[in-house]
């Protein structure tokens, strides 16, 4: 794949309860970057592949989605870029401050733009992120309690910056290493914004390996927001088990941990669990329901030399279960 120009076609079970079963297909494009051969020692060389991909899903909720995504470093990883483009529509469900459940459609463009760049020989990146998403949300003849403010026609449109750590031996499957992010957004109307709004979101995995087969993994995530922000773009606690979006408000926290044994140079064996919480306008964090999701599941090292694994998840969450098929970590 990396020397012969291959394509790598990934089909995909969707088990998703936020939209239902469906299937997917997408094509991943891999190339080796360009090493320049005057770089210092002490600057990782180990570059990860360029990839472009492309894809669609649809599910039996009548949801689907298709789009075109790039990622490509230059300079021994110096600089690297990620861009993405797709088209979605999607039959959700909204949880109003009772829980009550209230179907709607959310249809849209989106487009992901992104420039990060290595300060000086560390391991920190720093650059823009611009992020548009032209969308049309219906739902039935009566709008919950609690979206007074709501309008069908929203356009987002977030300027922001990203600060990235990245010591993972592997971007798709790490045995060991960190990866940190932290993503400030402001969305004006200079943008390409109907409202205005801020958010800001921190998130840290990171991949301990306790002998040489075990792995313990780490992860923590939160997203806070204010201002004029729409209700499907709050935050929302993602857990293996919930259904997106289910547990969602101005702000959320979760937490994770994984263990994987590597029985085999090619299989895995791993289990894990989590819990989250979201709050902020429709809970206090004290009085805010609890979203929890454990598991275990499997890979198996499809690509040696990129370390790219696929495998399954079977999770039990909140009053559900689910089965996701997953390319390399669900940590991403």
């Amino acid at each position: 794949m990396l020397s012969n120009h291959g394509a790598l076609p990934v089909p995909t079970v969707i088990t998703e309860p936020a939209v239902g079963y469906g299937l997917g297909l997408a094509l991943l494009f891999f190339s080796t970057p360009k090493q320049d051969a005057n770089s210092p020692s002490n600057v990782k060389t180990e570059a990860p592949p360029n990839i472009t991909g492309i894809g669609g899903f649809a599910t039996g909720t009548h949801s689907y989605g298709y789009g075109l995504m790039h990622f490509h470093t230059w300079d021994d990883d110096r600089i690297r870029y990620f861009g993405a483009v797709g088209k979605v529509n999607l039959n959700l469900t909204y949880f109003d401050v009772f829980g009550q459940s209230h179907a709607y459609q959310l249809d849209g463009l989106a487009l992901v733009q992104q420039v990060l760049f290595r300060i000086a020989d560390s391991n920190w990146y720093l650059g823009p992120r611009y992020t548009f998403f032209d969308s049309h949300t219906r739902f039935g003849p009566i709008v919950p309690n609690g979206l007074l403010d709501f309008s069908a026609e929203q356009r987002i449109g977030k300027g922001g910056v990203v600060a990235d750590y990245d010591t993972r031996d592997n971007i798709f499957f790490p045995n060991r290493g960190t990866y940190a992010e932290i993503e400030a957004d402001f969305a004006r109307g200079g943008f390409g914004s109907s409202t205005s709004f801020n958010m800001l979101s921190a998130r840290a995995y990171r991949w301990v390996p306790v002998s040489s087969t075990w792995v313990l993994g780490f992860r923590v995530d939160s997203g806070f927001s204010g201002g004029n922000i729409p209700f499907f773009a709050q935050p929302y606690v993602t857990l293996r088990g919930v259904s997106q979006a289910k547990f969602q408000d101005r702000d959320q926290v979760t937490g994770e941990v994984e263990v994987r044994w590597n029985a085999t140079p090619r299989w895995s064996i791993l289990a894990f669990g989590g819990v989250g919480k979201a709050y902020g306008r429709l809970h206090d964090f004290s009085d805010a329901p609890t979203a929890f999701g454990i598991g275990t599941g499997f890979r198996y090292l499809l690509a040696k030399k990129l370390g790219l694994a696929m495998g399954v998840d079977v999770a039990h969450g909140p009053g559900q279960n689910a089965i996701y098929v997953q390319i390399g970590s669900a940590w991403k």
